[in-house]
This record gives C-alpha cells, structure tokens and sequence, in this order.
C-alpha cells in the first residue's frame, strides 16, 4: 500500500473527535484514506467543523448516554456503512481528594470514562467481527499504570479501560480483531491546557520528567493509534502503550 492510504477502504469510528487526540486521531486516519464517522457532544461543534474534509463525518452524540449506542449504530448504517476500527477516546477528568469527593464526581467520571467505551464496543462489535482486520483502540492514560492525587475516579476509571482491554482482547481475538490501549503522557489538548496554565511548575515538571524535553501534542498519540490500526500490529493485542517521550521511567 503506498504512503499515505495505510488505511484504503477501512471504516473508522471516533469519539470525542472534536478537539485534541480525537481530531488527531480522526484526521490521520482521514489522510491515510479510512472513511471515519466522528461523534462529540452537542456545544462542541463537531458537527460543522469537518465539513470541508470529504471523508469524515461529524455528528452529535454523547456517549455518557443511554441511547448513544443504537445512535452511533444508526449513524453507521446511513455513512460508513460499517466499522473496522472503533476509537474509544471520548473521556474526562475531575479533581477530588477521595476523603471530600462526592458520589457525583466519581459516578459522572464512571459514566463518561468507562461505561461508554464497554457499551460502544459492546454495540459495535457485531460489525467489527464482519471486517478482515477488526481493531478496537481504548484511550487508556499513564494513569492506567499508577495513582495520582486527587484524581481517584479518573485513575480508576483508566484502570478499568486497561483491564476491559486486556479482557476484551481475549474473547475477540479468534475473529480476527485486536484490542489494545494507548497511555498518553502529558500531551497539550484543550482538556490539558488550562490546568498547566494554572500550575506552570506541573508543566515544567512534565517538560523536565520527559526523555524527550517537552510536553506530547496530539499528533504524536495519533501516530501511535494509526499503527494500531494498520496490518502493521497485526499480531499487537491486549497490551497498552505509553506515549510520554520517557516521562514515566523518571518517575
């Protein structure tokens, strides 16, 4: 296959593909010739802002949502026609000390982080087992590795997706699909931005932590998620991959 159309004919879904790995993700795959149907929540202007690349497909959808699934599904049927890669990526985080979080904090994480990305792959995969080289791609975290103060929920919830992966690899293997997780480091997205800019020294902690001496930018999460989904990690699955240019072992 040559350059750039690593992906000729595969059909993509992508959540949370708005802003930041999402739309990294979205694009490369788009570059690399893959029809990708993109979904966001309803403020987030998914539904406009693809409008002039002729093979993605933004739609509103939230998939903390009970419907999201039979939504998604039905959004299928009338674009892509089918799904050969599915990117769980949709997610947020939340800062609460564990002894003062309230059961809202943990449960609005839970809902977003983690429900949607078992529902999802859940929906889907009757239509991934159908594709000759089925891939599922959960973004898990450098969090699904270790803990972090005050970021219980979000931790647990990027523990879960590590171990829903691994769980998920083995029961779809013998069909043909992979499963695996990507583990962004510190990388620059709208959800990272504002915190570094309330407390530069984590940023320069992170930018010093790094073997690469400077934070991740989408981009490089997608390249990863792009390798994933190619014939190229074929014999690639249950297992995740830390993106954050050496920052962890300095830890």
């Amino acid at each position: 296959m040559e350059s750039g159309q690593r992906l000729h004919q595969m059909r993509a879904v992508v959540t949370g593909a708005a802003t930041g790995i999402g739309d990294a993700i979205a694009r490369v795959y788009a570059q690399n010739g893959a029809e990708v149907l993109t979904e966001d929540l309803p403020d987030s202007g998914i539904d406009r802002m693809y409008q002039n690349v002729s093979n993605i497909d933004g739609h509103i959808c939230d998939v903390s949502t009970d419907a999201a699934p039979e939504e998604i599904l039905e959004l299928v049927g009338k674009t892509i026609g089918g799904v050969d890669i599915l990117v769980n990526n949709a997610g947020i985080s939340k800062v609460a000390l564990v002894e003062k979080s309230p059961d809202e904090v943990w449960d609005t994480v839970m809902a977003n982080n983690l429900r949607p990305v078992f529902r999802l792959s859940r929906a889907l995969l009757p239509l991934i087992k159908r594709s000759p080289a089925g891939r599922i791609i959960n973004l898990g975290s450098i969090f699904s590795s270790f803990g972090a103060e005050g970021m219980s929920a979000y931790v647990a919830s990027k523990h879960a997706i590590a171990g829903l992966t691994k769980s998920l690899a083995s029961e779809v293997g013998r069909f043909g699909i992979t499963c695996n997780y990507i583990q962004p480091g510190a990388i620059m997205t709208d959800m990272t931005r504002e915190p570094f800019r309330q407390q530069p020294e984590a940023r320069d902690l992170w930018i010093k932590r790094s073997a690469a001496g400077r934070l991740g930018e989408p981009l490089d999460v997608a390249k990863v998620a792009l390798f994933l989904a190619t014939d190229d990690a074929a014999f690639v699955s249950g297992t995740g991959i830390v993106v954050d240019g050496g920052a962890v072992q300095s830890v």
